[in-house]
């Protein structure tokens, strides 16, 4: 048997883990998926104990499916996640997520502030409550006596590394996404430090993000069934590797990935800096930027349809192919009902924790279908918005390489080619992150020279149709006016309390 890599991605909802051989083929995968614990409102924290278990278990089940060791394993991981840990290496928090917004009110105090632009500038990361720097000042004004226990503010990843290697070391993709690094110096950020009153000592050592080591923990590696000399490389964010592992990487290409939530992804030399919008600048390498936006509101829409609008507590494959047959027979733009998909607050272009869902123009012919259409063709519109955003800085983009669970629906993919007007392309149905975790880590090992080498030759094309595509561009500047006329209202009903 070919020698395979282990691409592994420790996303929000699960742990995925994908092998690859030298071609770049897929040869066997494993998942195991886990919840967010029942919290108040505005808490989203996990148990970081079931997430190693779930790397464990999906790492085991690789190597006993293919009854071979693999040569090296390689991190993906979401971005934004807070873990206190205290000098006895124990957590002392459960794993605060990305999609926690305790920290909305002290978010917004740092927006306004005249500091603001500097540390977005310097960190490229968005100013919000996902942001582990707003998170770890939420901890020191609220919970003082965890924030004096802090030996190491740390993410998912690094909780992982550390039981593998007994050290706090962090690649400096996920570390450009906690607003303490500065992507111009590509060392920690002193005014996001001095911001939130701690040290570089509270902190992990950062590493490139194609560093390797293999002194595996002993007892570590009996338990994964791997030699202690295995190699590991520590990886990127699942972000920066999905534009990687869905060949998102030329100029005019952009990246396009719906899960749980969303996100738009162009690949740039340099970062982009647009203090109104917020656009990220993550590090991929030493050469490489991903730019772009997070949308909230992503495949947790459709979960809210299913649920809360359908009545389908447990919706399967049926349910879902029957939503998806009832949205084709509507028209595009669905006689003009329009959505503002913000279920959850938003992230970009917006950056409004207190924002929340409206149905606009609702007319008495609008049958259920049409709120199912316009639903699918707001979260299009929220990501067209941050596209031509990215464009305006780096040029137009023609294709639209597509990632996440939403690959998985024709419909919702049409949609989205007509929304923007934009070819879209599907690679491979494999996780992206994953892929991307294992091809930057060929790459590490001098396996591979040239990433795109290595691009699949068969893919799904979808084109815009064009009737379809100018109905939308005519609903579109309505649905970017909505927000900023009902902003006022929006914050208004937030404040009431229910």
């Amino acid at each position: 048997m070919q020698p395979y890599i282990i691409g592994i991605d420790i996303g929000t909802g699960s742990a995925k883990a994908i092998a690859i051989n030298y071609s770049g083929g897929v040869i066997a995968s494993s998942q195991a998926h886990y919840l967010m614990l029942n919290m108040a409102v505005g808490f989203s924290e996990q148990d970081p104990e079931t997430i190693w278990n779930a790397f464990v278990n999906c790492l085991k089940e690789i190597v006993d499916k293919l009854q071979q060791v693999p040569i090296a394993v390689s991190f993906s991981s979401c971005m934004h996640s807070l873990l206190v840990i205290d000098k006895n290496h124990v957590p002392i928090t459960n794993l605060i997520s990305w999609a926690d917004t305790r920290s909305e009110k002290i978010a917004s105090e740092i927006r306004e502030s005249e500091k603001a632009e500097s540390i977005y500038s310097q960190t490229g990361t968005p100013i919000h409550s996902m942001s582990p720097l707003c998170k770890i000042i939420w901890l020191k004004t609220h919970a003082p006596e965890i924030f004096t226990n802090a030996n190491k503010f740390i993410s998912i990843k690094e909780f992982i590394w550390h039981r593998l290697f007994n050290a706090y070391q962090v690649d400096q993709s996920v570390a450009s996404a906690t607003g303490l690094f500065n992507i111009e110096k590509y060392e920690w950020n002193y005014n996001s430090l001095q911001l939130c009153g701690i040290e570089t000592s509270h902190l992990s050592e950062i590493v490139p993000t194609d560093f390797i080591r293999n002194d595996l923990n002993t007892a570590i590696a009996k338990t994964l069934n791997i030699p202690a000399n295995t190699q590991f490389c520590i990886g990127a964010s699942d972000g920066c590797l999905a534009n990687l592992g869905s060949f998102a990487m030329e100029k005019g290409t952009a990246a396009i990935t719906i899960g749980t939530s969303g996100a738009v992804r162009v690949a740039n030399p340099t970062p982009v800096n647009n203090f109104a919008a917020m656009i990220f600048n993550y590090v991929l390498d030493s050469k490489t930027f991903i730019c772009g936006g997070p949308i909230n509101n992503g495949g947790n829409v459709l979960d809210w349809i299913m649920k809360s609008f359908l009545q389908i507590p447990n919706p399967a494959g049926k349910e879902y192919a029957d939503l998806f047959k009832n949205v084709n027979e509507v028209p595009a733009g669905s006689k003009g009902l329009l959505f503002l998909p913000y279920l959850y607050g938003e992230r970009a272009p917006i950056w409004d924790e207190k924002s929340c869902g409206v149905f606009f123009g609702i007319k008495s012919y609008h049958r259920q279908s049409y709120f199912l259409r316009a639903a699918l063709e707001g979260q299009c519109y929220a990501l067209k918005n941050i596209l031509q955003i990215v464009e305006g800085s780096t040029g137009p983009v023609k294709q639209l390489n597509v990632s996440g669970g939403f690959i998985h629906s024709n419909t919702w993919m049409q949609i989205l080619a007509d929304v923007t007007g934009k070819k879209i392309c599907l690679l491979q149905t494999e996780d992206a992150s994953a892929i991307g975790a294992g091809l930057l880590c060929m790459k590490a090992l001098h396996v591979i020279e040239n990433i795109s080498a290595l691009q699949p030759q068969s893919n799904i094309t979808i084109e815009p149709v064009e009737n379809n595509n100018e109905v939308h561009e005519k609903y579109f500047p309505i649905f970017k006016d909505l927000y900023p006329s009902l902003k006022e209202c929006m914050h208004r009903v937030n404040s009431i309390p229910i």
